[in-house]
C-alpha cells in the first residue's frame, strides 16, 4: 500500500499497548497494570540506595520495597490508567481509584512505622512521596510535575534517596551522586519510552523510506522504528535489576 506520493505505507500501531502487556481481561489486566519491567526497575533503586548504607538492615529494606511497590507499582499505575486508559485494561474505574487509595494509604502507614524507627529525617520523604504519586499521575497543577524531569526525579532519584535515609537516618554525598545517576537512567527511560508509547498507542500508520549513502533504500514501518527503542528499554531494565541484585548479594553475604 502506498500513500498519495507513492511512498510505502504500513500499519504502525501494534496490537498491544506495551511490549509486556498481556491480553485484556481478568488477572492479565492486573499484570499489565503493574508494568512489571518498569516496576522492577524502579524498585531496584530502593535496593541500590539501601546497599549504599554502611550497614544494611533487612527489615527497613523490605519495608521500603513494600512501600514503593504499593505507591508506584499499584497506586501510581492505577491512577495513570484512570487517565484515558492507556493500557486498555477492563478494570472498572472505581476499582482503580479504590486500589490507588488503599495502596497509597498502606504505603503511608509503612512510612509512619519507618519514622518511628528512623526518626524525623524520614518525614519529608513520607510527605513528598504520596504528593508525587498523586500530582504526577493525576497530572495536577496543569501537568507541572508530569514532565520528563518530574518522572526522573519521582521514580529514579527519590526511591534511591528514601531507601538510603530509611537505613541511615541521613543523606550522604555518595547517596546524592547515586540519586543523580538514577535520575539520569530514568530520564533515559523516559526518552525511549515516550516515542515507543506513541508508536504503540497513538499511531495509525507509518510511511516513508530511508535512503542510504550507497543508494539502497528501505521502507520505514512501526516495527523498524519500535525495535531499537524497546530493545534498549529491555536491556536497561534487566541491567538495573541485575545491578541491584548484585549489590544486595554482596552486602547481605
Amino acid at each position: 500500500m502506498t500513500d498519495a506520493g507513492g511512498v510505502p505505507e504500513t500499519e504502525a500501531a501494534p496490537a498491544r499497548p506495551a511490549y509486556y502487556a498481556a491480553a485484556p481481561g481478568g488477572w492479565r489486566d492486573w499484570w499489565t497494570l503493574l508494568h512489571p519491567p518498569y516496576t522492577a526497575w524502579h524498585l531496584s533503586y530502593v535496593v541500590i540506595g539501601a546497599a549504599l548504607a554502611p550497614r544494611v538492615r533487612l527489615v527497613p529494606l523490605l519495608a521500603t520495597l513494600a512501600a514503593f511497590f504499593l505507591a508506584v507499582g499499584l497506586a501510581a499505575h492505577a491512577l495513570d490508567e484512570v487517565q484515558g486508559r492507556p493500557l486498555r485494561t477492563r478494570i472498572p474505574g472505581p476499582v482503580l481509584v479504590g486500589v490507588a487509595a488503599v495502596a497509597l494509604a498502606a504505603a503511608v502507614g509503612l512510612g509512619v512505622v519507618g519514622v518511628l524507627r528512623v526518626g524525623w529525617p524520614l518525614i519529608p520523604f513520607m510527605v513528598i512521596g504520596p504528593f508525587l504519586v498523586v500530582a504526577y499521575n493525576a497530572e495536577l497543577f496543569g501537568g507541572l510535575v508530569h514532565t520528563d524531569a518530574g518522572f526522573a526525579a519521582a521514580w529514579g532519584a527519590f526511591p534511591l534517596l528514601t531507601a538510603y535515609v530509611a537505613q541511615t537516618g541521613t543523606i550522604s554525598a555518595g547517596s546524592v551522586l547515586a540519586a543523580a545517576a538514577a535520575f539520569g537512567l530514568s530520564a533515559s527511560q523516559r526518552s525511549l519510552s515516550t516515542p515507543a508509547r506513541m508508536l504503540r498507542r497513538r499511531t495509525a500508520s507509518v510511511s516513508g523510506t530511508v535512503t542510504l549513502a550507497d543508494g539502497q533504500s528501505m521502507a520505514l514501518d512501526a516495527d523498524r522504528l519500535l525495535a531499537p527503542l524497546e530493545k534498549a528499554l529491555r536491556a536497561l531494565s534487566w541491567s538495573v535489576v541485575l545491578l541491584a541484585a548484585a549489590l544486595a548479594v554482596a552486602r547481605m553475604s
